[in-house]
């Protein structure tokens, strides 16, 4: 098949062949020509998957691929239009504009077969530049593969979305990886093989596992190895240490590693795990999160999660906090880590947060109750001309329990758990609910 693909880039793709500048980076050089060249994603690629299938009928329409850095979302859309002869056009929506989007729709509609736009970070595009996308999607005019590392649900449009196939795809596991690494250091067409380099298997382990299935910065680790050192030379173990003597963490504070983790550290905390908690807390600081974020969600889990069963939970979060304040890092992951510990550890009730549900459920159903008048706030004079029932004053009764109403429809929003201190509070609600229904006091008036 004859390749036709247009790249915005320094590649030249010539009958089926690549023509690559040696200027270009390894992670370029290496990318897949069609979709056999492909590693991983056997969620989508394998042989009874539904993306080959549309690619090999060339019948497909819109896609949108989102997943982690690395993991070849770029590499499939150039793949998908090697194997049909597509023309690409490519737009980054970092540097584009709706001006220049615009023009590159333009040139699509005089194209004879409808061209691939690829657009890359489709997240970054506001409301308008997406919107200007969608009457050439639905004439097929283009077709467009969009790439994004967010969840696209969140950050696409929704009629955009309701014209495209979503295909999610995956970190790339470690084994494969190592597999691709060693084939690249013994292709001397495109990949490091004229340099005739041994690397130890060992070390490419060592980067499988660092690059945390980041298949472009495994690649870029290996060639920055490989160019540093002699021709001809061995790579060992050694060398991989003294390169990577500060690991770097697949982490974004704003992207989708900030959510997911954080995530993680939170349901891990839920779940009682301190080992799991500390671990995300650890790789978050390591990524370069703000510690105020991570207090802020350790204040919220305080009162979320633990609730009722800890009283103590909610004043040592804030202290937290105030500490990421005040001392800042490194000492604050210090603070982070002992109310991580202690909240994950804790005994949890989420009966609080549950009754604040409830009663939200209750007034958009039926409405808000209005309050009755002996409860409001007003002058005694006024409240005994206007109302029938007066208010009571709790205190100087039995453990200052009243059996007057405080709604006028009452309603059960509360369920308590038996659960570390909160059982205490069960107790007690057993003891107000006798002493309600057996209380028949006077129809007391509020004290002056």
């Amino acid at each position: 098949m004859r390749h036709q693909c247009e790249l915005w880039s320094a590649e030249r793709q010539i009958d089926g062949d690549h023509e690559f500048s040696h200027g270009q980076p390894l992670a370029i050089r290496m990318r897949p020509r069609n979709l056999g060249e492909v590693i991983g994603q056997n969620h989508i690629l394998g042989p009874n998957c539904m993306l080959p299938r549309l690619v090999r009928r060339n019948c497909f329409g819109s896609i949108i691929f989102f997943g982690p850095p690395g993991s070849g979302k770029t590499s499939l859309a150039e793949a998908i239009g090697a194997e049909t002869g597509s023309k690409i056009l490519r737009i980054n929506a970092v540097t584009s504009n709706l001006a220049e989007l615009r023009s590159v729709l333009q040139s699509a509609r005089l194209a004879e077969q409808a061209p691939i736009v690829f657009i890359d970070e489709i997240h970054r595009f506001n409301r308008a530049q997406q919107d200007s996308l969608l009457p050439d999607v639905e004439r097929g005019t283009i077709r467009l593969i969009g790439a994004t590392t967010y969840t696209p649900t969140t950050y696409v449009i929704s009629p955009l979305l309701s014209r495209s196939h979503l295909f999610r795809l995956e970190p790339l596991p470690n084994d494969r990886v190592r597999q691709f690494l060693r084939m690249t250091l013994e292709d001397c067409e495109r990949g490091l093989g004229s340099l005739r380099c041994r690397v130890d298997d060992e070390v490419l382990e060592a980067i499988a596992a660092t690059c945390q299935g980041d298949l472009r910065r495994a690649l870029n680790s290996l060639e920055t190895l490989v160019l540093g050192a002699p021709m001809g030379t061995s790579l060992t173990i050694d060398d991989w240490k003294t390169f990577a003597t500060e690991r770097h963490i697949n982490y974004d504070r704003d992207g989708s590693e900030h959510h997911a983790t954080i995530s993680a550290h939170i349901k891990s905390m839920r779940g009682c795990d301190p080992d799991s908690a500390i671990y995300w807390l650890t790789k978050m600081l390591r990524g370069g999160e703000d510690p105020r974020f991570i207090a802020r969600r350790l204040v919220i889990f305080a009162s979320e999660d633990v609730g009722l069963a800890d009283p103590h939970a909610l004043p040592l979060a804030s202290a937290c906090y105030a500490a990421c304040e005040t001392i800042g890092m490194p000492e604050c992951a210090i603070n982070l880590a002992h109310v991580t510990v202690y909240l994950a550890t804790a005994p949890k009730s989420n009966s609080a947060y549950a009754a604040y549900d409830l009663a939200g459920e209750d007034i958009d159903k039926n409405g808000a109750q209005t309050v009755p008048d002996y409860l409001r706030n007003q002058p005694q004079s006024l409240q005994k001309r206007l109302c029938t029932d007066h208010y009571i004053y709790a205190h100087g009764h039995m453990d200052n329990v009243t059996g007057q109403k405080h709604m006028t429809n009452p309603r059960q929003f509360y369920f308590p758990n038996s659960v570390g201190a909160e059982a205490k509070i069960v107790e007690r609600l057993e003891r107000i609910t006798k002493l309600r229904n057996n209380f028949d006091g006077p129809a007391g008036e509020q004290p002056p």
